[in-house]
Formats: structure tokens, sequence, C-alpha cells
């Protein structure tokens, strides 16, 4: 019954943690891979973050991870790389060499690999096979937790994800009037065009759908004034890819495709 009403509180606010935590916890270092990481920084960055706490030999946690995978895959082919997934033992006497293994054997790149998670398990209110986390937001809230999860719940994470997302991250800066990409499909190039109304420092990064980055094409201060800026897509394979524009924290991005 404890975890009905758990499932149910989630569903009708969205948020809940289940020790009464509506905020996350910091961690920060590098993962088992040594990979720096930096939970506020991701969050801060205008990403969602999945916490992930599992039972060794728990036969149960990875098929819920790779649902969890599934659907952050499917967010990122129009959020790309704004999903971050680590996964945690839910003590701290596992190593890192069994955490890397876990992530590896189920197939879950998604997902860094973690030691010693007892502390955080515990601030989050765990544990059960498995406990997941989701967090959002320049607030670092809990969106949702759970010790039980469900097939229900992964959507449940999935419309906090895009409700996320569609009232922040994919919203151009204030002082960007316009974001424009055309040809589209490309072939040869991309021309890009932005309508700045104040001076202000512009990233603009071509990432694949997978969220890695392709090539970094601008990164300076800009005028204010009709911004423009061409691509070379030729030596690029075929396939969907985002331009993301990056200006005092906020985050657009836009979608195109190269076909030869």
């Amino acid at each position: 019954m404890k975890k009905q009403l758990l499932a149910l509180f989630s569903f009708v606010l969205g948020i809940v943690s289940l020790n009464g935590q509506t905020t996350a916890m910091q961690m920060s270092g590098l993962d088992c891979n040594g990979n720096a990481m930096d939970v506020f920084a991701d969050l801060n960055a205008g990403k969602a973050v999945v916490l992930f706490y599992y039972m060794p030999n728990c036969g149960s946690c990875p098929p819920h991870a790779l649902r969890i995978q599934s659907m952050v895959n499917n967010v990122m082919s129009t959020y790309p790389g704004m999903v971050t997934g680590y996964a945690f033992p839910f003590q701290n006497t596992t190593t890192c060499a069994y955490s890397q293994s876990w992530v590896t054997n189920n197939n879950l790149n998604f997902y860094a690999p973690m030691d010693s998670g007892a502390a955080s398990v515990a601030y989050y209110g765990g544990f059960g096979m498995p406990t997941v986390v989701l967090l959002g937001g320049l607030d670092h809230r809990v969106m949702f937790s759970t010790q039980n999860i469900t097939v229900s719940d992964t959507t449940i994470m999935r419309d906090s994800i895009l409700n996320l997302f569609a009232t922040g991250v994919n919203t151009l800066p204030g002082f960007i009037s316009s974001f424009k990409a055309f040809p589209n499909p490309a072939n040869a190039s991309v021309q890009i065009e932005l309508d700045v109304t104040k001076a202000a420092m512009i990233k603009l990064e071509v990432v694949n759908i997978l969220g890695e980055i392709v090539e970094v094409v601008y990164n300076a201060q800009t005028a204010p004034g009709l911004f423009r800026k061409e691509i070379v897509t030729d030596g690029y394979p075929n396939g969907r890819y985002f331009i993301r524009v990056t200006s005092d924290g906020e985050v657009s991005n836009q979608s195109f495709s190269v076909v030869h």
C-alpha cells in the first residue's frame, strides 16, 4: 500500500523522494571509467539526471535499467546529450571493476558506472531492487523516485523529462529572436542564421543523436544583428544531427539531416 501511495503521489505531483527529499544530493569526482562527474553541473547545464541503484546479482535490475535506457535514447533523439545516467551499487563494498562489468555485460552504455552508493541511496530513502531517482532543473529538484520501478513509472519519467525540456531547455535565449538552419536536409553545407538583439557569448556545436560533439562551430562574443555561419557537412556521414546553441546557461537545439 505504501508503494502504491508513493507511485500515485509521484504521478500527481511529478516530484517525490522516498525519504522526503525534494532536492538533489551533490555528488562529484570520477566515475569508474575515470571520467569527471558532477551532478550539480549536469543539472546546471539543463540536463536531466537518472540515478540507478542496483544490488549485485539482482536479476530484475538489468531489465529495468534497459527499459529506462531505451526511453532515454528515444528522448535524446530530440534532445541529444541532455540526459545523464549513473549506475550505483547500493553499498560501498562493490568495486569499480564489478560496476564496470555490470554496465558492460548488460549493454547499459547510457549509465556511467559508479561505486560507493550507500550514502546517496540512503539520502533518497532506499534501498529497493532497484531504487531509481530522476533529477532535473536549475533548482536541483527530485522529479521522481521509487524503490519498485514499473513500466508505468518509466512513462512517468519520460513525461517528466519532456516537460522539463519543453519548459526551458529548448527555448531560445531571450536575446535571440530567431534561429534558422537551412537547407534541410543538407548535402555540402548548412547555413545558420541567428537574429541577436544584444551582445552575448554564443556557442554553436553540432552533435549527433548520441549527444556526442561532432564539431564546435563557434564560441565567441557576438555583436547585435544578424549572425550567419556556414557549417560544411560534405564530410559528415548520412544521418540526423543537431545544432546546439548555448548562451547564458540556456540551450536550444535544432535538428537537421545530412543526405549525400
